[in-house]
């Protein structure tokens, strides 16, 4: 039988070792990946209440915030957590980088328990400022309240020169909505977590240089590739 000493000596080995292994993808990333996998698809199924195929076909860049809850009471503001993937070279969709939304309240949504917000990237211009840390919509680039439906692209085309459109969610209702004001922000702690590299740059992820991402980002790749297609 080992004595007292040995065991503890044991068990602090352990515990100095352990941290030091590989850690796998964070099980929170994990599910919020998988989430925006999800609330992109849902999205896509009724077609004539969803984001225009025409304009996810030109997208430079998606962000994808699943259950963004309210914080304060009638008046406040709403934060969550999401992703952010970019087209590269190719058209090819690169990894997801992890980003946090705060807004202002917005009037119709008051007292929902949660909604998914989709912003949807027509140049690499905001995508850029986004990568540098913070960005505040609106400031720098225009936002919009997204066209629905899948002719509506061909119906407001005179009118659409905002840089980013942008769209919402809540108990089953899904429309476009303005988020000028908002901010989108770099996570780097869930970037960290899901890639298991603190040194992880936004830019280096977006791109893949010298990151794999891990297998449970498959399903977010296969859901963008199947909705982002350009028409033959």
């Amino acid at each position: 039988m080992k004595s007292g000493p040995t065991i503890v000596t044991t068990v602090l080995v352990l515990f100095l070792v352990l941290p030091a292994m590989p850690a796998p993808a964070g099980v929170e990333e994990t599910a919020r990946v998988e989430s925006a996998a999800e609330v992109l698809s849902k999205i896509m199924e009724i077609p004539e209440k969803t984001i225009p195929p025409t304009l996810l076909a030109d997208a430079r860049g998606i962000a994808i915030i699943p259950n963004v809850i309210k914080v304060g009471f009638i008046v406040g503001g709403q934060y969550g957590r999401g992703v952010l993937v970019v087209r590269g070279k190719g058209d090819a969709w690169g990894n997801p980088v992890f980003v946090s939304l705060m807004s202002g309240s917005v009037g119709w949504q008051i007292g929902a328990e949660s909604t998914d917000f989709i912003l949807v990237f027509k140049t690499r211009k905001s995508i850029e400022g986004i990568m540098k840390g913070k960005y505040t919509l609106g400031a720098e680039a225009g936002v919009a309240a997204g066209p629905v439906g899948r002719r509506a692209k061909a119906e407001t085309d005179v009118e659409m020169k905002a840089e980013i459109y942008s769209y919402s969610r809540s108990r089953g209702l899904f429309a476009g909505i303005s988020l000028e004001g908002s901010s989108l922000q770099i996570d780097d702690k869930s970037n960290a977590a899901f890639y298991g590299r603190e040194d992880v740059r936004p830019a280096d992820i977006a791109e893949g240089k010298n990151i794999k991402p891990p297998a449970s980002a498959e399903k977010l790749e296969r859901a963008l590739e199947a909705h982002t297609r350009k028409p033959s």
